[in-house]
């Protein structure tokens, strides 16, 4: 089958020019995504790379063939650097106009592309390496698409390309001896193959930036603007999963519930910024000392919650070691001395008959009994049997007493972590 080279030509124009002016006006509707100015930039430069051959009166080798291939392997490293900058990476420019750099200083050399298949093979190399960097960047997706399917899609279009391009390497320098290799007949080959890469990685960028925005927004829903944890929404979500995970295996799941102490007494002492700045300490110091498996979130107020797997055991360690971080993290928080502290009640229930609010309700003793024993410590269901806890006075209550000599402070609520 013959391929009209005008033809190719025309269509890869409108069909790279269209893609850049398509991706430009995504990048200016969500420029969070900045990703899409490096891609749409890409894709312009591209079209002008095909326009210059186009209009020249030759097919390569001609005097504009130079400037149009260093644009075609810019245009290559600039979808490179896109990638990079869509996962998190610092681009580099540098590396991705090298191609280019190089393609001009080599072409400036006498002798050095004298060699029929000299600008085939050196083509060949430089958009396949551009192919491959960009194949594996996509490999590192850091936000784990769903399944090896998602991750295969990303990377199959620039892997096969990169293979396409490289086979003019090898037929021009193992078969040239039986049959010499014309480039002017390779060229509308490269245009077909080359128009079939920037449709095929166009898809991909539309499709990683649609996933990008989704999952932006949905975070924003499940999270917590104060402290950075799951809100109630998230955590109860993830907690779901994690329940039905351990259903599957049989496994106990664990719900801790977690009070500042006097945290009342905070606000109205240090003013609610600082309050909040103690919500944050305490955030952070729970998230942090939990494991990688273990879901944290904030319920609301100085409500917060986190699930673990495991046996109350387990969750009683880890709950320990919450408490001793926050000890001592709480002695200053924000330029101000508060010594805060932090009670834990801790339940456990089968995971085949957990109740998350069941489950809560029985942490939630625990907690008081926390309290009631003195507050910064830890305690389970189990020991709330053993402690009567009285229900809150206000009338009985001393009227300048910042807090009840035992139970919760009068306008004190928990602070609720579950482990499952």
């Amino acid at each position: 089958m013959s391929l009209d080279l005008p033809t190719l030509c025309l269509v890869s124009i409108c069909v790279t020019a269209l893609l850049g002016l398509f991706l430009l006006v995504l990048w200016l509707q969500d420029r969070s995504v900045r990703a899409l100015g490096y891609w749409a930039s890409a894709y312009l430069i591209g079209g002008c790379a095909i326009a210059l051959w186009t209009v020249s009166p030759n097919i390569p080798p001609f005097p504009g063939s130079d400037l149009a291939s260093a644009l075609l392997f810019a245009s290559c490293g600039l979808i490179w650097c896109g990638a990079r900058k869509f996962h998190g990476h610092t681009p580099s420019i540098g590396l991705g106009i090298a191609g280019s750099v190089t393609w001009l200083v080599a072409t400036q050399i006498p002798g050095l592309m004298s060699w029929d298949n000299a600008r085939i093979v050196f083509s060949s190399l430089v958009i396949t390496i551009y192919a491959t960097l960009t194949a594996l960047e996509l490999s590192h997706e850091r936000r784990k698409p769903k399944g090896k399917a998602a991750l295969c899609a990303r990377m199959m279009i620039p892997v096969i390309n990169g293979l396409i391009f490289m086979s003019p390497i090898l037929t021009t320098t193992l078969f040239t001896r039986v049959a010499p290799i014309d480039a002017h007949a390779f060229f509308p080959l490269f245009a077909l193959l080359t128009l079939l890469y920037v449709v095929g990685t166009a898809f991909i960028v539309v499709v990683m930036t649609k996933e990008h925005s989704a999952l932006v927004h949905k975070t924003a829903a499940m999270t917590d603007p104060l402290t950075g944890l799951f809100n109630r929404r998230g955590f109860f979500e993830a907690a779901e999963k994690l329940v039905m995970k351990q259903r599957k295996t049989g496994q106990p799941v664990t719900v801790m519930m977690f009070d500042l102490d006097h945290f009342k007494s905070i606000n109205d002492r240090f003013g609610h910024d600082i309050g909040d700045e103690a919500l944050r300490a305490f955030a952070a110091t729970a998230s942090s000392n939990m494991r990688a498996h273990d879901v944290v979130g904030r319920l609301g107020g100085e409500e917060f919650a986190a699930i673990l797997p495991g046996g109350v055991e387990t969750a009683q360690m880890v709950a320990e070691r919450v408490r001793a971080a926050f000890e001592v993290r709480g002695v200053e928080i924000a330029g101000q001395v508060m010594n805060a502290t932090v009670s834990i009640g801790v339940t456990e229930s089968l995971a085949d008959v957990a109740q998350l609010q069941t489950m809560l309700t029985r942490a939630d003793r625990a907690l008081y009994a926390a309290k009631a024993t003195g507050r910064n410590r830890v305690c389970t269901d189990k020991d709330a049997r053993n402690v009567e806890i009285k229900p809150k006075a206000k009338a009985e209550a001393p009227a300048l007493a910042p807090a009840a000599p035992d139970g919760l402070d009068a306008d004190e609520e928990g602070l609720v972590v579950f482990a499952a």
